[in-house]
């Protein structure tokens, strides 16, 4: 074909020898162009669609995935290329100059394909593996990615290689006496592999895991995790990126084990009045004994402080002698008995009322408890409840909340001082 195109244009339309060459050249890239195309788009349709055809038969998923990841998309583009560059030799054989550049070209084109065709395999191999419980929540990006960047820069040698013409070990050595500044420019990449290993391994952090890392802002469900960072979503529907390796050099919460634990703590406090506290009287023993949840203890409590005030003789003209019942006391005894009788409280786990250390603000009355349900709203209900009906029943017990003075009561001050 070469020698009739040659011979055509020389005779036929009288071109002298170079120009015909020229022209000669330009229609045999053209041919390889266009039958390299149709080649390709037959395997594309007809390969496709046979491989297709055969995923739906067979029980695995991985052939499926492949055919997601255009897979046989790209190992169309490598066939296709393969054949071009056997057939280049037939073509361009009385151009051996041309013959050279079309071969570089076409190599080039084949180490690129050939690239975008491993990391096709690399990401069906990667979204196989989440649908398989042991690696769902594996930072598997990372490995893809630190893969894909040596892969990279092993194709980008090669591709300067083949430009140039010269060895490709050549290349290599100077890679060798070029690794410093290699290791400075992929220095968190470097990092951040190392990060991803010791993640994976130690299993410190996995996809959908709730974090909380303040000093990134972060507070929320753990979306991706790659080799430079992890991806997290957080409650107000932000996106917070965090450094991969900043969560093996610096400390954050998990709050993994909480979910799996059996209940979400409840750590939270009141503060009480300290003038509000005092002993109790006969008549206030006798009123609390209508408060079903505490009417056995009032009871059992008063007998055996009666019976140690009487044997040891303690003059009751003044509450301060011998033995007491305070408010607050019954109070606090009342929240815990509030607290084991509770149907969303774990009552296996620790649950208790507890007194602080006085503060200018009164005495903090922490509640420490365990909720059985973990899921945020359904917590928070529950935590409300709870404290709803522990201010609600403070002024049963005479008790008071401390409270920073409002505007409206300094209005009602200096109105009740104007009157008297």
């Amino acid at each position: 074909m070469n020698k009739f195109f040659y011979n055509f244009l020389k005779d036929k339309l009288s071109l002298d020898h170079t120009t015909a060459s020229y022209f000669n050249v330009f229609f045999n890239l053209l041919v390889i162009a266009i039958i390299g195309y149709l080649l390709f788009k037959v395997l594309r349709y007809y390969g496709s669609k046979f491989l297709k055809k055969l995923a739906t038969k067979t029980k695995t998923k991985f052939d499926d995935i492949l055919i997601k990841n255009s897979f046989f998309l790209s190992l169309a583009r490598v066939l296709v290329l393969i054949i071009t560059y056997g057939s280049l030799n037939y073509i361009l054989v009385d151009f051996p100059h041309f013959l050279e550049y079309a071969q570089r070209f076409v190599n080039l084109l084949i180490v690129i394909s050939f690239v975008r065709l491993v990391k096709s395999i690399l990401q069906s191999i990667k979204d196989f593996l989440r649908t398989l419980p042991a690696f769902k929540d594996k930072p598997l990006e990372s490995y893809v990615q630190i893969f894909m960047i040596l892969l990279w820069i092993i194709a980008f040698i090669v591709s300067f290689s083949i430009i140039t013409g010269k060895p490709l070990l050549r290349f290599f050595t100077a890679l060798g006496a070029f690794s410093a500044v290699l290791l400075l420019i992929f220095k968190d990449t470097i990092l951040g592999f190392v990060a991803s290993i010791q993640i994976s391994v130690y299993d410190t952090v996995r996809l959908q895991d709730w974090i909380t890392m303040e000093k990134f802002g972060a507070d929320g469900n753990v979306i991706e995790i790659n080799l430079t960072s992890v991806i997290v979503k957080n409650f107000d529907n932000t996106v917070t990126s965090i450094p991969t390796y900043s969560l093996i050099s610096d400390s954050f919460k998990n709050w993994r084990a909480m979910n799996h634990s059996g209940g979400r703590r409840i750590k939270r406090a009141i503060h009480i009045k300290i003038n509000s506290i005092h002993f109790l009287s006969e008549k206030e023993i006798e009123d609390y004994k209508n408060i079903a949840l505490i009417q056995d203890y009032i009871t059992e409590k008063s007998s055996e402080i009666n019976e140690y005030n009487s044997t040891h003789n303690i003059d009751k003209s003044l509450l301060i002698n011998g033995r007491n019942l305070t408010n607050f006391g019954v109070f606090r005894k009342y929240i815990d008995l509030y607290l084991q009788q509770h149907p969303k409280i774990n009552q296996e786990l620790l649950f208790m009322s507890r007194q602080l250390s006085p503060t200018p603000n009164g005495i903090p009355l922490e509640i420490y408890a365990f909720s059985s349900e973990k899921e945020w709203i359904v917590y928070e209900r529950i935590m409300s409840d709870i404290f709803d009906h522990i201010f609600a029943s403070i002024g049963f017990f005479n008790l008071e909340v401390f409270e920073n003075p409002s505007s409206l009561d300094v209005v009602n001050l200096k109105d009740n001082t104007n009157e008297s």
